[in-house]
Parts: structure tokens; C-alpha cells; sequence
């Protein structure tokens, strides 16, 4: 067990927003930088090896550039001018805010990978209802969709192999991808259906209060977690501030 798992799941929630919203209000490189550098210094709390972030991290980091080419090409010029076609410019300024919102993506995807990497959905859904005081009926909905997701993962696997021991695996990606996409919503209608029904069958929708089997509460180190995320937010705006890379979103 490591440090983190001792934290309430209702906490990693308010860590997360309180890991990310302040990011919003600048757009420079350096407090996203240094956000990263600390929430990564914090890895061995977390229990997750450095591979597995990752791996996890590897979607983000390939589209972040996508959000940082509209900037590129569109953000106020500023400085020395490289190219220009029509409204599309690039120049000093746009550079530096394509590579502060590329970054600022990453900031704000690694915060929930790294403080739910481990969270078990049973219990976020006690922390929910006990310390949240969430309608149990929500609860229980968002439990039961959570435990379906690895489901998926077996359902495209399983059709793969079917079709390629079909001999229909093997040629045309797109339309495979798009054909097995169509098949595993239909599953996963069907199963919702199912388990929508077998909650309802056994209660799970009354309006009766519910008690919790394992009792769900806020100690000491959830205090400590959240007065650390708050210590490297204000360390990151500050670095910023230091630098003068500090630029206020509405400014």
C-alpha cells in the first residue's frame, strides 16, 4: 500500500481540480513545466511505475500538439515574422503560446492519471455517497459503468481474434476498426440494458436510504494532500511570476 492509497478518493478529486483550474489562469511554459516536474517528483507516492505513466500519458502527449497549432497559426503576432499566408501567421509569440498551451495539456492530464492510477472504483463510489453525499442512485449508476469498462477491452480482443481466425482480421484497418466500433456499442447497449434491469430487480433504484458496507472517511493525510497540491500550485504561478512568463488568460 502507498502513500496516496491512504488518501480519501473524494480528496484526489479536489486535488485534481485544484491541480489543474489555477493552470487556466496563465498561459506560459514555465508553471506548466514546473507543475510537471513536481507532480513527477511525487511519482513514488503514487505507487505507479514510471513506464506505466507512460504509457497512459502517450495519447496526451501526441494530441497536445494539436491543440498548440491553432495558436501557432492564429494566435496576435508578435516579434520576428516566419511565415504568413492569408489570416495563418507564425512569429515569435505564437510560437512560445503554441508550446505553453502543448504543455499545459500535459499539466493537465497527468494529475489524473497519476492520482487514479490506482483508485478502486468501489471505493470512489463509498467516498462518494459518505463524504460527498451523493444520491446513492447516481452512486451506484457510475460504480456499475465503471466496472463494465475493462469489459471493453476483452470485447475488442475477442472480436479480433474471431475475425482473423475467420480470415477477416487481416486486411482493410479503417473499415475493421469501424466495423468492430458499430459491434461493441451494440454491446455495450445491450449489457447496459441487462445491468440496468438487474440493479432495478434488486433495488438499487429505490429511494430507501442505503447503508454502506466499508465506511468511508477524511483523516490527516487528506489535510497533508491537499496542502501539498496546493504547495505546487503556488510554486509553479510562482516560478512564473519569478521568470516574467506569467500572462493572464484575459489579458
Amino acid at each position: 500500500m502507498t502513500w496516496l492509497d491512504g488518501v480519501n478518493p473524494v480528496t484526489k478529486i479536489l486535488l485534481a481540480l485544484l491541480l489543474s483550474v489555477p493552470l487556466f489562469a496563465s498561459i506560459d511554459a514555465t508553471s506548466a513545466l514546473v507543475a510537471i516536474a513536481l507532480e513527477l517528483a511525487c511519482l513514488p507516492l503514487t505507487g505507479l511505475a514510471l513506464r506505466t505513466v507512460a504509457l497512459r500519458m502517450l495519447p496526451i502527449v501526441l494530441f497536445a500538439p494539436v491543440a498548440g497549432v491553432s495558436m501557432l497559426l492564429y494566435a496576435e503576432p508578435g516579434g520576428e515574422v516566419y511565415w504568413s499566408f492569408w489570416y495563418a501567421t507564425i512569429s515569435d509569440d505564437s510560437i512560445a503560446l503554441a508550446m505553453a498551451v502543448s504543455l499545459r495539456v500535459v499539466a493537465l492530464g497527468l494529475p489524473t492519471i497519476l492520482l487514479f492510477g490506482r483508485t478502486d472504483p468501489t471505493e470512489l463510489a463509498d467516498a462518494l455517497a459518505q463524504v460527498a453525499k451523493l444520491p446513492s442512485r447516481f452512486v451506484l449508476g457510475v460504480l456499475a459503468g465503471t466496472r463494465t469498462l475493462g469489459l471493453f477491452l476483452d470485447d475488442w480482443r475477442s472480436m479480433g481474434l474471431a475475425r482473423r481466425a475467420r480470415g477477416v482480421g487481416d486486411a482493410g484497418a479503417l473499415r475493421r476498426f469501424f466495423s468492430m466500433a458499430f459491434v461493441l456499442l451494440v454491446f455495450a447497449v445491450r449489457r447496459g440494458t441487462k445491468l440496468a434491469m438487474a440493479m432495478e430487480a434488486r433495488g438499487f433504484g429505490s429511494g430507501i436510504p442505503r447503508t454502506w458496507s466499508r465506511p468511508s472517511r477524511l483523516h490527516r493525510r487528506d489535510l497533508v494532500a491537499v496542502a501539498g497540491g496546493s504547495l505546487i500550485m503556488a510554486l509553479a504561478i510562482a516560478a512564473a511570476v519569478a521568470a516574467g512568463t506569467f500572462r493572464f488568460v484575459w489579458s
